[in-house]
């Protein structure tokens, strides 16, 4: 099936190179440009609150952008809260819940996750005098056993926190049955959907979970973290606020003055991936992600670590070239004008489990809406090159 280009809408991919580097952050498309462009210089950025246009029209913004993230995870929109960033939000909402656990209480963990949803919750734990235990993936398949995390939840557990997707590996567990074995017992369940939200639908309402967290900044929108979470839970954490701040509703948990042009962004990408749907898009990864992977399988000392198939994984391919560390590796590629991430991307579990610390990691090349099978080609040849040269 042919996809059609949308290579033309995102500004910063003009520039000649092939941007692998999307895990970390994609490019803008054109309507989140525009609309943070506009509501710089519209006279209307301020702050809300007040009796007068500007500050009525911050206000307005605040609510369509819950709307729109809203409509895009089919989530309560009184449940969206925004902030500066994915690892921020998860900070300050595990320092909240660190106030609600007591020493014996158990929060669970992966080792297949970011580290942002591993040592915030080791802190509050610590805080707390809370046990806070990881379930091992498997490191031959990459994939997570679902009942290595289940034997895991006891009567004791309070919090289960689970990755949406491996932000090095790809993998996606199978959220459901550790989402029902934590509320068997009373838990609630915290998904942190960075690495899931660029690539797969989202339906909070039927994935049941109790928060869950993204980057609007990986989906195509600016620099910005946004959380959902039940709006009754959101009440009754003991958040940290200033005093004039609101008592209930997701204000509560927004400190400071938000980010207005941010948040324009964040509208503008939500409507774009609401209007271009994530079915078609995720589609359109896959017809590009597929070579990729089969081209890189077929390279003579390239590794794929991660799933092998294209199935229960986002397009993100983490590898090894025999005889090149990541770091040489990665900068070759990027003399070609190709970029890609080396090291262990901040999923420092993952990578000590696989065996990979003490070498360097591996090399990570992730597929997003504006890579085409030219970029994949190029990425090919450098890598057969550099594994030609190393034999």
């Amino acid at each position: 099936m042919n996809f059609a280009s949308l290579r033309h809408r995102f500004p910063g991919v003009r520039d000649g190179w092939s941007r692998f580097d999307g895990p970390a952050g994609t490019q803008m498309v054109d309507v989140t440009i525009q609309a943070m462009t506009d509501w710089m210089s519209n006279g209307l950025n301020g702050c809300g609150g007040g009796a007068f246009e500007a500050a009525y029209a911050c206000d307005a913004l605040i609510d369509r952008t819950r709307a729109a993230v809203g409509q895009l995870y089919n989530a309560d929109p009184d449940g969206i809260c925004f902030g500066p960033n994915m690892t921020s939000i998860t900070f300050a909402l595990t320092r909240a819940i660190a106030g609600t656990l007591s020493p014996g209480d158990r929060v669970v963990g992966t080792r297949l996750d970011h580290d942002a949803n591993v040592t915030p919750w080791r802190k509050a734990c610590e805080q707390a005098g809370a046990d806070h235990v990881l379930a091992h993936f498997d490191p031959g398949t990459g994939t997570l056993p679902t009942q290595n995390v289940i034997d895991l939840i006891d009567e004791r557990t309070r919090w289960v926190a689970i990755a949406g997707a491996s932000n090095l590996l790809g993998t996606i567990p199978d959220h459901a049955p550790i989402i029902e074995a934590a509320h068997a017992v009373g838990a609630r369940v915290f998904i942190d959907a960075v690495a899931l939200a660029p690539h797969k639908s989202i339906d909070i309402a039927e994935l049941g979970c109790d928060a869950l967290v993204t980057s609007p900044y990986k989906w195509y929108g600016a620099h910005s973290g946004v959380l959902w979470m039940q709006p009754e839970l959101l009440d009754s954490l003991p958040l940290f606020k200033v005093r004039p701040a609101a008592d209930q509703g997701a204000r509560r948990f927004e400190t400071g003055m938000p980010n207005f042009e941010a948040l324009a962004g964040v509208e503008a990408a939500a409507r774009f991936l609401t209007e271009e749907t994530m079915d078609r898009i995720e589609a359109a990864e896959q017809a590009v992600f597929a070579p990729l992977l089969s081209g890189l399988q077929s390279i003579d000392g390239v590794r794929i670590w991660g799933p092998s198939g294209l199935q229960g994984r986002t397009p993100t391919a983490a590898f090894t070239i025999a005889g090149v560390t990541p770091a040489d590796a990665a900068a070759a590629l990027a003399n070609d004008k190709i970029a890609v991430w080396d090291g262990h991307s901040y999923a420092v579990e993952c990578v000590g489990q696989l065996g990979l610390a003490e070498s360097g990691g591996v090399i990570r090349a992730g597929v997003v809406r504006y890579i085409e099978d030219d970029d994949v080609q190029r990425l090919l040849d450098t890598v057969d090159r550099l594994a030609s040269g190393a034999r």
